[in-house]
């Protein structure tokens, strides 16, 4: 009982440490395969095998009610502390390389996740690609601004050089 009451309290702590949490089925794979994923997930999450009931508990105490409905079956959870769009695109990838793997759903900022939602989720690019976008953006409508403020001093100086050329031709 003891162990059991440790083991939901340190669940609890994995729910409410995480920034997302993928629940997956992992029936049919062996432990390499589930070796490999853990390395491949490892810097951006945790993966773990838990035993339904008490994961049922720990998610309830952690205030998450999405995974009631599929915590059936051997079930492994991606705890994320780190980039969920990464965690998401390696399920995936693994889950092609390894159709045994079965991403259920998952629960992200506060939202649960349907299957789909996971694979939306894996679709979109990189945090480094995105901010690289905005900043590209950032510098696009900068420039535009630097040029606008600019147009009208150049269109000036450009007059001033047609009136002084025209006072010159008719000077001779």
């Amino acid at each position: 009982m003891a162990n059991k009451e440790a083991a939901v309290a340190e669940l609890s702590k994995l729910f409410e440490d995480s920034n997302a949490v993928l629940l997956t089925e992992y029936r049919g794979l062996t432990v390499g395969q589930l070796k490999t994923l853990r390395r491949s997930i490892s810097e951006h999450a945790t993966y773990a095998v838990v035993k339904n009931t008490l994961t049922k508990i720990a998610a309830n105490n952690a205030g998450i009610s999405a995974f009631d409905d599929t915590l059936v079956g051997p079930s492994a959870i991606a705890f994320v502390h780190g980039d969920p769009v990464a965690v998401a695109k390696e399920l995936r990838a693994f889950a092609k390389a390894n159709p045994a793997l079965v991403v259920k759903n998952g629960f992200f900022d506060g939202n649960p996740l349907t299957t789909d939602d996971v694979n939306k989720l894996a679709d979109l690019e990189s945090r480094e690609v995105l901010l690289a976008k905005l900043a590209g953006a950032f510098k696009a409508s900068l420039f535009g601004a630097a040029y606008m403020f600019n147009a009208p001093l150049a269109q000036a100086v450009r007059t001033v050089e047609a009136l002084r050329v025209k006072q010159e031709s008719a000077a001779e």
